[in-house]
């Protein structure tokens, strides 16, 4: 065992009263699994849901750790992609744990990235009226975003997470070890989510990435656990004070709209993974911050020449082959699920680490922008 996998987990406490929990980040988790999840459970049984690509990595070590501490195990495979958030996969779910007999009593482990802590954390809401689950997040966008925070759901072909529950996990074992498997794009598309933070509110957050953040991607342990760390704070923090969005969450929704709108365009499929269509949401809000008049050009070119210095698309261009128009780009935004009142979500900035939620951004601005970006 290494130094590293000896090192105890940095903790960061989630604060919701009752339904508070803690996300603990470090390397070597998966195999000390029962050591933390066992204090949390009722009924000493747990099942697993993961996806195919994630149980060749990761599920044997998972149960071994569990059996070895009494616990039983029973296991879900599901198939991997954005397609798994579904009804279809949703009611399956559901209808496996009724054949296994799963009691209120179990708790459901989610082990895998986005899709999976979604899927998962969703059924654990509405099964029987609701039962325990815990994320084991295998992704970098997975441990510093969707697995914290208990927003869980499903895709409509409308679009993203437009049915779902806020449901709270019990705890949050991100094992930085489980990030070796990923391929660097994914590796990317979590770091767009890692960036964000800094660019919400956290400006020196966003300097250190800037000279740092390749470690981030290429591995650097010490790096890794820093960004991860910073990340979840943020967001506990957010979330503790806002946990249903009902104001400063909000501002999570960083690069989202612009985002969403191009995963939507693209059928939510790996043509444009999630952090993808962040990092080139990001950039338009920046963009647009700064065609109104609200943000320095400068720090729109900071953000844009960070994305694109590790690798990030920043552009819808990016994706070659498409016939983009602002109108269906819009017409999509008008079916996200922060549209109020008829009017469109944004998140804007001040400035690198200022970001706001505008009361109404001009339509005609955000198709002045788009036309830009298509144009380019």
């Amino acid at each position: 065992m290494s130094g590293n996998d000896r090192m105890q987990p940095d903790r960061v406490r989630v604060d919701l009263g009752s339904r508070s929990y803690d996300i603990l980040i470090g390397r070597n988790l998966i195999n000390t699994a029962a050591d933390h999840i066992l204090p949390l459970l009722g009924k000493r049984h747990v099942v697993i849901v993961t996806d195919a690509n994630v149980a060749r990595l990761h599920l044997e070590a998972l149960e071994h750790a569990l059996k070895q501490a009494g616990i039983a195990v029973d296991s879900i495979i599901l198939p991997a992609g954005e397609a798994t958030k579904s009804f279809a996969e949703l009611e399956r779910l559901c209808g496996l744990l009724l054949d296994m007999k799963v009691e209120r009593s179990s708790t459901l482990i989610a082990l895998g990235g986005g899709v999976i802590g979604d899927l998962t954390g969703f059924a654990a809401a509405v099964f029987l009226r609701g039962i325990d689950f815990i994320q084991v997040p295998t992704t970098l966008l997975a441990q510093v975003d969707s697995s914290v925070g208990g927003k869980t759901g499903i895709n409509m072909p409308h679009g993203k997470n437009l049915v779902g529950a806020f449901y709270q996990p019990r705890l949050v074992l991100a094992d930085t070890g489980t990030l070796d498997t990923l391929s660097r794009r994914e590796l990317l598309a979590g770091y767009a989510e890692v960036v964000k933070y800094g660019l919400i509110d956290e400006p020196d957050f966003f300097t250190w990435l800037e000279t740092n953040g390749i470690d981030v991607i290429e591995g650097d342990e010490a790096a890794r656990r820093h960004a991860i760390g910073i990340s979840c704070r943020a967001k506990a923090r957010i979330v503790g004070a806002d946990e249903r969005e009902s104001g400063a969450r909000a501002l999570l929704n960083l690069g989202h709209t612009f985002g969403h709108a191009l995963e939507a365009e693209c059928g939510f499929s790996d043509e444009l993974l999630h952090g993808e269509g962040v990092a080139i949401g990001m950039v338009m809000a920046f963009d647009l911050s700064a065609t109104l008049g609200l943000c320095p050009t400068e720090d729109s070119a900071r953000v844009q020449r960070h994305l694109a210095s590790v690798g990030l698309p920043t552009s819808p261009l990016s994706l070659q082959g498409r016939l983009w128009t602002a109108d269906r780009l819009i017409a999509h935004m008008g079916r996200d699920k922060k549209v109020k009142d008829g009017r469109i979500g944004f998140v804007l900035a001040r400035g690198i680490g200022q970001a706001f939620h505008p009361a109404h951004v001009d339509p005609d601005q955000v198709s002045a922008l788009l036309n830009a970006a298509i144009a380019a």
